[in-house]
């Protein structure tokens, strides 16, 4: 009988070895259908040249196919930037908005002085005196309207000294579109009421810091690789300012004008991806937030591979193959682990189109020209991890008991 026992285990661990044999076999010659995307990815004709395929050609060809140089051949022509030294920045204007808090202060006048907000409506309403209109307009120019006012309603016969100081910038809903990640309204400068500065706010002179035109592209989710920065336009009652923040990116002084209730900010697109802008700025995304699925091989759960639940913030400018280092996807044992590979899901910014894109991580990793096919991260990519085929096999045989099999019998 026990004989017997043991030719019908070597029976059945041999048919279930011959099972994953074929399996193995099919496997290997079997291949997924290739991804289909709805760019031309292959020629580099994406959003972002570095997400084509990998290729094997010689070394004229890949300078030729450069991911730089094909994604400048896209680019709409910019204007010219001038020299570091002309690149002058005019001096801050603190201009009021709707909600701003101010003190005024009139000789010999304990009626009208008092502390006053500037209405919705952008006026500053004195007592006993006409409304003069504050939006937009400097406190030194404000003050001469207020002396005016005063002289033309015969409250006094000779111009009065008239001072008036800023306690608190409000906060300020401007509208951002064109190239930045979020569109639409922000708002901008609003301080939480148990962060005031009250030493700061009964000190003379107030200033404003986070209601400039920078904080308000950040605030809608930063400027995209695609930003024409040369021509950033600002429209206030009809009338249009353009700016020129490309120095923002190199660090040299840029224009950051304040900005005010009802502001509308448009930023246009070159149709091409920049690389110099992929990186931490002023106007940039404070990060990446990237959706991510880890392997089941070494870390078996998320928890354990310190990805989050949901995503996991990185740098902006992170790369596809840092981030799968993040997401435990390399490295390991070299025999079963070295044929791992990963998938990049985003979609272009500018058309909303999809895009999957698959990487052989250990290719990538010994390519000299990886950075032709590394691609940058966007907010709001989702990678996922794939074991090597070694992996798979051992499991499934894991999974139909023939290593436990082969363990009884031996």
């Amino acid at each position: 009988m026990g004989q017997k026992r043991l030719e019908n285990r070597l029976k059945t661990a041999c048919c279930r070895v011959a099972l994953v044999s074929l399996l193995a076999f099919a496997q290997g010659c079997a291949t997924l259908e290739p991804i289909e995307n709805s760019e031309n990815v292959k020629q580099g004709e994406s959003y972002q040249a570095q997400y084509r395929a990998t290729t094997s050609d010689d070394e004229a060809e890949r300078l030729r196919k450069s991911s730089v140089l094909m994604n400048a051949q896209r680019c709409a022509p910019d204007q010219k930037l001038g020299p570091p030294g002309s690149r002058m920045v005019p001096p801050d204007i603190d201009i009021l908005s709707p909600g701003d808090l101010i003190e005024i202060s009139i000789t010999d006048d304990d009626v009208i002085s008092g502390k006053y907000e500037v209405s919705q409506d952008g006026m500053l309403r004195l007592m006993h005196v006409p409304p003069v209109r504050a939006q937009g307009r400097s406190v030194d120019s404000i003050e001469e309207s207020v002396r005016r006012t005063l002289i033309d309603e015969g409250l006094y016969n000779t111009v009065p000294l008239v001072s008036i100081r800023v306690m608190d910038f409000a906060p300020a809903r401007v509208f951002v579109a064109g190239a930045v990640f979020e569109p639409g309204s922000v708002t901008i400068g609003s301080v939480a009421a148990t962060s005031l500065d009250r030493l700061r706010q009964e000190t003379a002179g107030g200033r404003t810091s986070a209601r400039r035109l920078a904080r308000a592209l950040q605030s809608a989710g930063g400027v995209r690789p695609d930003a024409d920065l040369s021509r950033v336009s600002v429209w206030r009652g009809g009338h249009k300012k353009v700016y020129d923040m490309r120095p923002v990116i190199t660090g040299h002084a840029y224009p950051d004008p304040v900005l005010l209730e009802g502001d509308q900010v448009e930023i246009p697109s070159r149709h091409c991806f920049q690389e110099e802008l992929v990186a931490p700025s002023a106007v940039s995304p404070p990060g990446v937030k990237v959706f991510m699925s880890n392997l089941a091989v070494p870390a078996t759960s998320n928890s354990q591979a310190a990805i989050s639940k949901d995503t996991v913030e990185l740098r902006y400018g992170t790369r596809f193959l840092q981030a799968v280092f993040s997401l435990n996807c390399v490295g390991g044992t070299r025999l079963t682990n070295s044929n791992r590979s990963a998938v990049l899901f985003t979609r272009n910014p500018i058309t909303g189109q999809s895009i999957v894109i698959e990487r052989n991580l250990e290719e990538l990793l010994r390519r000299g020209d990886r950075d032709n096919f590394d691609p940058y991260l966007m907010p709001g990519d989702a990678l996922a991890c794939y074991d090597s085929s070694v992996i798979n096999i051992t499991d499934l045989a894991t999974k139909l008991g023939i290593i436990g099999a082969l363990g009884v019998i031996i």
